[in-house]
């Protein structure tokens, strides 16, 4: 968080605001099944999980996982491109 303050000239304590906000409105505009696109850096979805058996590893049991929704990230060309460096 230190280096987000300082690269964008604000206190540290506004910068700790300034990313839980943007992260607390993804967080909420997934919740309600939408997408969310941050030009460059990628985009967060929702998707649903549908539901399986499986069993645990070193023992006889399965247990059964309920159909869930979950969210995934597909980075963007500029995100890709700063890994690959």
């Amino acid at each position: 968080m230190d280096q987000v303050a300082r690269k964008a000239h604000l206190t540290k304590r506004a910068a700790d605001e300034a990313v839980d906000v943007f992260l607390n409105e993804i967080g909420r505009t997934l919740s309600k099944g939408e997408k969310v696109v941050v030009s460059g850096f990628g985009t967060f979805r929702v998707v649903t999980v549908k539901g399986k058996t499986v069993k645990i590893p070193n023992s006889d049991k399965f247990v059964t996982i309920k159909s869930h929704r979950a969210p995934r990230f597909t980075p963007g060309r500029r995100l890709k491109k700063q890994v690959s460096r």
